[in-house]
């Protein structure tokens, strides 16, 4: 066991575990912010998708050991960030949701993508979130969140 200091969510926290339990762990079972899910533990799937130093990172397999006081953003913070609720409300709006289990990941994978490119392809998108399983193949669907978001994120930079 170790003491890790942490920056979830913007905030500060101590947590002692080993240093090789997954960031995924961590949140879930230390912290029991359980928005991030589970879904395949060989960073195939998506499902335990966060920002860590802004960048999207499968959870699953980064030990918490290779952290240390990085930022880390969690689906929980995405209503408080303003492309986060933008892709929140785009989700709504495209009804992307069918059973929900992959959705936070799509959406931290969706929220690094417009930041990194707020505008964009087709092929950037299938490039940027080929990565995230929807056992429900909402993909269309996603796709056209993404495409909404960007325009209203486009619009609101306009004003």
């Amino acid at each position: 066991m170790a003491s890790f200091r942490l920056i979830v969510n913007g905030q500060p926290k101590v947590v002692a575990v080993d240093p090789a339990t997954p960031l995924l762990w961590v949140l879930r079972e230390e912290l029991k912010m359980t928005g991030t899910k589970y879904g395949c533990g060989i960073a195939a799937c998506g499902a335990c998708t966060v920002h860590l130093d802004g960048i999207a990172t499968r959870s699953c397999v980064v030990p918490i050991s290779l952290v240390a006081a990085r930022p880390i953003l969690t689906i929980e913070a995405m209503a408080e960030d303003p492309v986060g609720r933008v892709v929140q409300d785009a989700w709504v709006e495209h009804d992307v949701v069918q059973c929900g289990y992959c959705q936070s990941g799509q959406i931290m994978s969706t929220v690094a993508l417009l930041k990194a490119m707020p505008k964009p392809a087709d092929s950037d998108i299938e490039e940027s979130m080929g990565g995230n399983l929807c056992r429900c193949a909402t993909y269309v669907r996603i796709r056209a969140a993404i495409k909404s978001a960007s325009q209203q994120l486009e619009e609101h930079q306009r004003r």
